[in-house]
């Protein structure tokens, strides 16, 4: 579809600099906010989960097809989205440690693909490299370990158009289970909740602006929680487990409880913490996913709890309509019978020494582009080459420019050891693939690199950085898969 620079100023949609995804027009000042909409008026919902295809002994098979679709995100108004299934965010899939998965995601935009399962220790030709991509018309499946119980995210992952891709609606949450976890009695089943948070902005005719202001950052002014935006969720007084995820492009979230009460936090990105922490605000960069605890049986039936977003000056943006997102409605009595155990799953430090290799990267802007050490994305170069198994000290620092950068390392789990010399804080103690790196900081973080050799990203998780062009590559060990050795086939696919 392609509307004129008329048919757009009748519609209030044109002015200067900004991009109108997918339509290609321009965003001008009648179209600057978002459509007005109550908040805490539309009713909560849960992504689906996907069910596999087929399974055998090992391994679970599943297909998600990426497409266009028409849906309301605000009242009265459709919006074309581009899908996992042709839902935003896309369907949940729910795995079990050791059991192995193979996803099919099938092309069928009319624009290149790849797909990253965010926080997987996958080979480099499944992890979704940028420049491995899915052709419109093409299909491709990505194999998954699940060797460890965390939750993970799958996204869309092509080079130069992440943000672009992701803003649109490819991303869904991914759940690796095990029996440890199930073993602490935690709430689960339907008092485990996934919460995706991204932030959108609305054209007058409800469709999407991309407005990346020039290739640094991308903000909405329509809080949504798992596609709904401002929902209102129904609960029962007793504990619940929320296993959130920021899954927009720029915005860096600060979140607290309208109560002034904690939140109990019980995982970080890459699994659960060695013991519960207790916050009073829970700083959430993007791509970082976090557990924790909210235990309603101390409000009285009629309460409403708001889940608060302070505006942060490190956004680059002060909407105060993304000041909260959602809100819990404490409607009925039910017994309890989950518990908060006081411990979780041991957390063992990585041994540090003074003989462990350090590497800096720095993290800023030259030339109009976002650098790692001054250089951008090639994929011919290999920046940092770690042994198998190999302990390294990964100095990111962030070059000033006030701006902070989200650094997300591919394939490993990482610990945290100190930001600008002082120890992370309580609720950053456990594994980690996503560090907040602020403006003049330096983030000391520690890896063993593995379980595999081959080549893996390094890259601002500002996906509009990351376009732009702050990713480089990593090398563990010498002699591993080639990144781009399985591309994607042509449809018709054959039965999974």
């Amino acid at each position: 579809m392609k509307i004129t620079r008329r048919e757009a100023i009748k519609l209030g949609l044109a002015s200067s600099g900004a991009l109108l995804s997918p339509f290609g027009f321009s965003d001008l000042a009648l179209a600057q906010f978002s459509p007005q909409i109550p908040r805490f008026e539309q009713p909560f919902r849960l992504p689906p989960e996907l069910k596999p295809a087929r399974s055998d002994a090992t391994t679970d098979y599943y297909e998600i097809v990426m497409q266009k679709a028409q849906v309301e995100f605000l009242p009265g108004l459709k919006t074309e989205i581009w899908g996992y299934n042709g839902i935003s965010p896309g369907p949940t899939i729910r795995q079990q440690r050791d059991r192995k998965s193979v996803v099919r995601f099938i092309n069928n935009l009319d624009v290149s693909t790849s797909i990253h399962l965010h926080g997987m220790a996958s080979l480099p030709q499944y992890d979704g490299y940028a420049e491995d991509l899915i052709p419109p018309g093409y299909y491709k499946d990505y194999r998954y370990p699940n060797n460890r119980a965390s939750t993970l995210w799958y996204h869309d992952h092509a080079i130069r158009h992440t943000s672009r891709n992701v803003y649109m609606g490819l991303a869904g949450m991914y759940i690796v289970e095990d029996d440890v976890e199930r073993s602490l009695n935690l709430p689960q089943g339907e008092y485990e909740v996934p919460l995706i948070i991204q932030d959108k902005k609305f054209a007058i005719d409800g469709s999407l602006i991309f407005d990346d202001r020039g290739q640094r950052s991308l903000y909405g002014d329509v809080m949504l929680v798992n596609g709904v935006p401002w929902p209102r969720m129904e609960v029962a007084n007793r504990k619940y487990r929320f296993r959130i995820l920021n899954a927009g492009a720029s915005r860096t979230c600060q979140l607290s409880l309208s109560t002034g009460d904690d939140l109990i936090v019980i995982g970080s990105d890459a699994g659960l913490l060695s013991a519960p922490v207790r916050t009073k605000t829970l700083r959430l960069a993007m791509a970082e996913r976090y557990g924790f605890i909210v235990d309603f049986s101390k409000y009285p039936i009629g309460t409403r709890v708001i889940l608060r977003n302070p505006i942060l000056p490190t956004n680059g943006d002060i909407d105060a309509r993304t000041s909260e997102i959602m809100c819990f409605d404490v409607v009925r009595r039910e017994s309890d019978d989950s518990s908060l155990p006081d411990k979780l799953r041991l957390v063992q430090p990585i041994p540090v020494s003074a003989t462990t290799p350090v590497r800096t990267f720095r993290f800023g802007r030259g030339g109009n582009q976002w650098t790692i050490n001054n250089q951008t994305w090639n994929r011919h170069r290999v920046d940092a080459n770690p042994n198998l198994d190999g302990i390294e000290i990964w100095n990111l620092v962030g070059a000033g420019g006030g701006w902070i950068h989200p650094v997300h390392i591919h394939l490993v789990d990482l610990q945290l050891l100190d930001r600008n010399g002082s120890p992370p804080l309580p609720y950053e103690r456990g594994w980690k693939d996503v560090f907040y790196v602020g403006e003049n900081q330096t983030v000391r973080v520690v890896a063993k690199f593995g379980p595999h050799t081959g080549k893996y990203m390094m890259h601002c998780h500002n996906i509009v950085h990351e376009d732009h062009d702050m990713m480089t590559q990593f090398e563990v060990g010498q002699g591993g898969p080639d990144p781009m050795s399985v591309p994607a086939q042509p449809l018709p696919a054959p039965p999974l």
